[in-house]
């Protein structure tokens, strides 16, 4: 009142001059403070595109110091992009402050992995059960990698599959090492084991051993509730397929491959003349026993280049007489027969891989490949050979009506018998899961099934019983959905009334079919941790592989938030 004497005279109170002055004030006074808040919100935003080009390099596998060659392509396009923008000082000035350092990025890395940890903890502590596969693998420098998926079902019966971690074993691999490694990780990240359902392994001894096994351990320990365990569906529809005795074929297709691909000189003149033939491919496949579709894939590329295989050899008078097999009428029928069946192999294979498939699914295609071996049988016995697309060309191609199938017979009936033979770990599971796909069915017997459920996830018979009844006779239930296990049927279930059938068809959601994901998270650590970043620690790649395999997203206000945020520099 001393320095505004005449105030209340100049702007009386509640007088729309006093309220404008009162407003222009404000209005000078945000300007001001504008100088000193923008530069911290511009380091903010900056901030949260460091974190967002972290997580974009993470996710494709690029080494940390990529950053800054991204950024460097970033100013580089920006000054051609901008060139006419009235700002393009400002848009400049806000690239170049973005800090994409090799050490920023991989401190981004480090925090965004620690907040979608924090966030996978969350889901873990909210779900009402969940399923882990485990597999074993060595990285670039030897260190055998243990990792671990998990499979979690929440209440409203979603489930979500997720990278739980990836743990080295820097010694023996044997399975009181991957227990001993696993239950310190479960001591440290606080995990709720008796939620666990079952558990999915490769079917390694170390894995499976009776007595030694990772699986027996577990079973032996009281930290874990009675779980289901079971060979991988993949790996063993893998070791079916290897049943097939064919290997007089395969040694010569891979030794020609081979002979073509080790000399330099051989494999240049070979592509030379698939090009100046105008052939679909330009190079032989290599044959590699443990990839699961490698046997299809090379025989099938073999069989179709097989013209200019045989044209190439007869230039080369060394080879052309070791491989005699190549004009032999028999040896070329199982060449093509051989193809066919690796590629239905493959079919069934490709059909198994997948993130996010539900066990009954599996069964259901492993149970109509077997139902197509059996078609196949009756065929060959009819000298009916219309399944086999490369054998009929080629018997069509040799002017053969019919030729003796029954060696072909019997691979097919080995092959079925090996099918039979091995899933037998899916036996109890497979009556429970077709009842909970449709348990309206006429020929549901309550008697056979109400035991088979309480018996697998360890529920009381007699309720089990009665609820089964019930739900066959409720007919709102009926009325207003179509079961099935992984849509809203069992959602509609109230808990008080269907306690039993309810945790069954969790438990059944949460199983892991297979251990593609972890198969999968293996090929991508062998790009994270190549032959060129070889002195990446085991942290380092644990939080890549979660960036690249993880769906959560980072909060990057919050992760921004709790960051010194400056401008690069």
């Amino acid at each position: 009142m001393t320095v505004h004497k005449s105030y209340a005279k100049d702007f009386p109170v509640k007088s729309a001059v006093r309220t404008e002055k009162v407003n222009n004030l404000r209005r000078q006074l945000a300007a001001k403070q504008a100088v000193f808040t923008r530069p911290v919100n511009k380091s903010k935003t900056a901030t949260i595109a460091s974190y967002r080009v972290s997580r974009v390099l993470a996710k494709h596998k690029k080494c940390f110091k990529d950053g800054e060659v991204f950024k460097e392509a970033f100013v580089e396009a920006a000054d051609a992009l901008f060139a006419d923008f009235k700002n393009k000082k400002e848009i400049m000035s806000a690239i170049q402050e973005t800090q994409l350092s090799r050490n920023t990025i991989t401190r981004r890395c480090e925090t965004m992995s620690e907040d979608i940890e924090r966030q996978l903890r969350n889901d873990i502590e909210s779900c009402l059960c969940f399923s882990l596969q485990f597999d074993e693998s060595t990285d670039a420098v030897d260190v055998a990698q243990l990792c671990v998926f998990i499979r979690m079902v929440f209440h409203n019966m979603t489930a979500k599959e997720e990278i739980l971690t990836i743990l080295p074993l820097k010694g023996h691999t044997r399975g009181s090492d991957v227990f001993d490694t696993f239950m310190e990780f479960v001591s440290k990240s606080h995990l709720p084991l008796f939620k666990l359902t079952s558990i999915t392994t490769d079917g390694a001894p170390s894995m499976v051993g009776h007595t030694a096994g990772f699986v027996a351990l577990c079973k032996q320990s009281e930290s874990f509730p009675d779980f289901l365990n079971y060979h991988c569906i993949i790996h063993q529809q893998g070791l079916c397929g290897k049943i097939l005795n064919m290997k007089d074929v395969m040694d010569v297709a891979i030794k020609i491959a081979c002979s073509f691909r080790a000399r330099s000189l051989q494999r240049r003149l070979f592509r030379a003349q698939l090009e100046e033939a105008g052939a679909d491919h330009t190079d032989l496949l290599l044959h590699t026993d443990v990839r699961w579709l490698s046997r299809g894939k090379f025989l099938e590329r073999f069989l179709e280049l097989l013209p200019e295989i045989k044209e190439f050899l007869k230039h080369t008078t060394t080879h052309a007489a070791a491989y005699t097999q190549l004009e032999d009428g028999q040896w070329l029928a199982d060449l093509a027969f051989l193809t066919d069946v690796t590629n239905k192999i493959n079919d069934l294979n490709l059909e198994l891989q997948g993130k996010g498939k539900h066990i009954a699914n599996m069964i259901s295609s492993v149970n109509t490949f077997k139902t197509k071996l059996r078609l196949l049988v009756r065929r060959l016995q009819q000298c009916d050979v219309r399944n086999f697309p490369h054998l009929e060309a080629e018997l069509r191609r040799q002017g053969k009506d019919s030729v003796e199938l029954a060696r072909y017979e019997q691979q097919i009936q080995n092959i079925l018998l090996e099918f039979e033979r091995r899933f037998t770990d899916f036996a109890s599971i497979e009556p429970v899961a077709q009842f909970l796909c449709f348990p309206f069915g006429e020929n549901v017997d309550v008697d056979c099934i109400a035991p088979k459920v309480a018996t697998l996830f360890s529920l009381d018979s007699s309720a089990v019983e009665n609820e089964i009844l019930t739900l066959q006779n409720d007919i709102e239930i009926k009325c207003r959905a179509t079961p099935g296990i992984t849509g809203e049927f069992w959602n509609l279930l109230l808990e008080e009334k269907y306690p039993n059938l309810r945790q069954c068809a969790l438990n059944m959601t949460s199983l892991f079919g297979s251990t593609y994901l972890c198969e999968s998270a293996f090929s991508h650590m062998k790009i994270i941790k190549s032959k060129y970043r070889t002195t990446l620690t085991d942290d380092h790649l644990a939080a890549c592989l979660r960036l690249a395999l993880n769906s959560y997203c980072p909060d990057y206000e919050k992760l921004a938030a709790s960051s010194q945020c400056q401008k690069s520099h």
